[in-house]
C-alpha cells in the first residue's frame, strides 16, 4: 500500500495539523507495516505557485530553460505521487477562512486534465477514484457548525476539489476552537488524537 503524507502548516513545531498527521501516519505503519510513505513538506520546500509557462510548457520541455523545466518536472512528481497513493493524508490549516496558500499550490499541480480529470459530453469525470484522503482539519474557531459555518472555505473547498477529482471517500480528524482559550486548544486536541487512536478513520485503501 502507497501513502502520501502531505503538511502544508507553516508554524513548524507550534502546528497542529502537523501533529495529527504525524499520529495518522504512524498509526499507519502500525497498521500496515508494510505500507511506503511518501512525504511532502509543502512549507518547508517551497512550491512555486502555477504559472501560464508551466501550463503552457511543451510535453517534452524542448526549448523550455532549465529553471521551468525543473518547475514543471516538481509538479509532474507531485502529479505521480498522488496518482500511485492508495491513501493521501492532509495536514490543512484553516488560514483566513480557507486552505495554506502552499497547499493550493500542490493542488493546481494534481488537478491536471487528462489526468486526474477530464470533460466528457455528460460533464466532468475524476479519473483519481479508488483512493482514500484524510485531512488533519485544525481551526482557530468553530466553523463545522453554527453561523460560522458559512466562512468555511477550507473542508467545503477540500470536498468539493477532491470530489472533482473522483475521489469520494474524504474523512477529516478535526480540532477547531484552538485559539479561544489553553483548556479548549488542549481538549481538541486530545479529542482529534482519541479519534485517530481509535482507528475508525483509518479504514484504509489498499
Amino acid at each position: 500500500m502507497n501513502v502520501l503524507h502531505i503538511d502544508s502548516g507553516i508554524l513548524g513545531d507550534h502546528s497542529v495539523s502537523r501533529r495529527l498527521t504525524a499520529a495518522l501516519a504512524a498509526q499507519v505503519k502500525a497498521d500496515r507495516p508494510d505500507a511506503t510513505v511518501t512525504y511532502r513538506d509543502l512549507a518547508a520546500s517551497s512550491l512555486p505557485h502555477l504559472t501560464g509557462a508551466q501550463i503552457m510548457a511543451p510535453a517534452d520541455l524542448e526549448g523550455v530553460d532549465a529553471a521551468l523545466a525543473a518547475d514543471v518536472k516538481l509538479g509532474r512528481d507531485m502529479l505521480e505521487e498522488f496518482l500511485a497513493a492508495d491513501t493521501v493524508i492532509i495536514g490543512a490549516p484553516m488560514y483566513n477562512f480557507g486552505i495554506p496558500s502552499q497547499l493550493k499550490a500542490w493542488i493546481d499541480r494534481i488537478a491536471v486534465s487528462g489526468k486526474t480529470f477530464r470533460y466528457t459530453e455528460n460533464g466532468p469525470e475524476g479519473l483519481a477514484k479508488d483512493k482514500k484522503i484524510i485531512v488533519a482539519s485544525t481551526r482557530g474557531g468553530h466553523y463545522s457548525a453554527g453561523p460560522a459555518a458559512v466562512m468555511d472555505h477550507q473542508e467545503s473547498y477540500l470536498k468539493t476539489v477532491f470530489g472533482f477529482l473522483g475521489v469520494t471517500d474524504v474523512e477529516f480528524v478535526r480540532a477547531e476552537g484552538l485559539n479561544l482559550s489553553a483548556d479548549s486548544k488542549q481538549f481538541a486536541i486530545a479529542e482529534a488524537e482519541k479519534t485517530i487512536a481509535d482507528g475508525s478513520v483509518l479504514r484504509l485503501a489498499s
